[in-house]
């Protein structure tokens, strides 16, 4: 159900919440359960004060029943400081279609596993090409969580938050600006978890270590200013770094060390910075696919990782290592990740087929015929 307005959203509430003023109460919580569901739908799809009303009213009804948007920060630097054990890893799932369904997939299965720590990301690219803002996205997985009954933190992040290096090139003012803009909208929303992807302006052309990951220390460091002028005043956002880009060669400890070296030296004191770094170790997004449509069997450097990981921590006090498009990796090898200290693993791909995999068939197609066509354009362009 669409409210077409205000007063048929209200009424969807009648017996389970009650609403006085900016002052929302849950007279029933046994009677929420779909109630999310409902209101997702308004929140998506509505226009203008519905739409913007099921997004407050799910953030107050998340707030009332205990499942709030929050930061990852605290956690990841008690692993940095050795607080906490290094024993586990945190999956990062990025949600890009049917995200209320998905999401309460998700919890059903957090829920039944009894899963600490787990994230809902999505990419800058993804929020343009599946149409999410961050205030969708979040009422989303509020709604999914309200109606699995789903109770704690929900760490929900930008996850590459990208400069685009052609766009740097250009005009490197317009293109920090679009990312700073896109920030600050996020963190608005309640994304307290935000990964700043700088890793394109590193240019493996310069020299020294520390020439080749200045640009991307250099901005990284800005972008970290910003979000600390513009976060709420009771949390600190999590941000994390990025050494290498995904795709290409892999990560190494100097070049970690060049980058937070210079990234810290650019802070202001008493600046909070990142908490974990993102690396490079042989994985892609969306795998390799070969000519028979099969995705290539992909070699992790899981040495690299556990030294990436090591150093992180035990140098900088940070979480540790980001492993990135991990989701079409063979089951076999997930098992490896928190067994060398790996702090946060990203999952796309994989949950994107689950989804084209129980699709009908002209939804498919649709995706399919999209798809070519974004390949014929880039063909001509000369980037494919």
């Amino acid at each position: 159900m669409i409210a077409k307005d205000v007063e048929e959203l209200f009424s969807l509430l009648q017996g389970t919440v009650h609403v006085d003023g900016d002052r929302v109460t849950v007279t029933d919580r046994e009677g929420l359960k779909g109630l999310g569901e409902k209101l997702a739908f308004s929140a998506v799809f509505a226009a203008g004060l519905a739409r913007d009303t099921a997004r407050w009213l799910l953030w107050e009804i998340g707030q009332e029943v205990g499942v709030f948007p929050a930061s990852i920060h605290e956690l990841y630097l008690a692993i940095g400081s050795g607080d906490v054990a290094p024993t586990f890893t945190v999956p990062a799932i990025n949600v890009r279609g049917m995200n209320y369904y998905m999401a309460r997939a998700v919890f059903r299965a957090a829920n039944d596993l009894d899963v600490g720590a787990l994230i809902f990301e999505i990419a800058r690219s993804e929020i343009g090409y599946t149409d999410q803002r961050p205030a969708e996205y979040v009422s989303s997985v509020l709604a999914a969580a309200i109606d699995e009954s789903f109770q704690g933190p929900l760490f929900i992040q930008g996850d590459h938050f990208q400069v685009s290096a052609k766009g740097y090139a250009n005009d490197p003012e317009k293109e920090v600006g679009a990312v700073r803009d896109l920030i600050g909208e996020a963190i608005e929303a309640g994304f307290y978890n935000i990964d700043i992807d700088t890793s394109t302006l590193v240019d493996l052309s310069r020299e020294t270590l520390d020439e080749q990951q200045r640009t991307n220390y250099t901005v990284s460091a800005e972008l970290t200013e910003f979000v600390r002028e513009v976060e709420p005043d009771s949390v600190t956002v999590s941000l994390g770094g990025e050494i290498g880009e995904v795709g290409e060669k892999n990560s190494t400890v100097p070049e970690l060390r060049a980058y937070m070296d210079g990234y810290r030296r650019l802070l202001p004191p008493g600046t909070e910075g990142i908490s974990k770094i993102s690396v490079q170790t042989g994985t892609s997004h969306g795998g390799v696919i070969l000519p028979d449509g099969t995705l290539a069997d992909v070699s992790v450097d899981f040495d690299t990782l556990r030294e990436l990981s090591k150093v992180a921590r035990e140098e900088y006090g940070l979480g540790g290592a980001v492993q990135h498009g991990a989701s079409t990796l063979p089951p076999e090898a997930f098992d490896r990740f928190p067994a060398v200290g790996t702090l946060e693993i990203h999952l796309a791909t994989g949950f994107q087929n689950i989804i084209f995999e129980n699709a009908p068939e002209e939804i498919v197609q649709t995706a399919n015929e999209y798809c070519l066509a974004e390949l014929r354009n880039e063909w001509k362009e000369g980037k494919t």
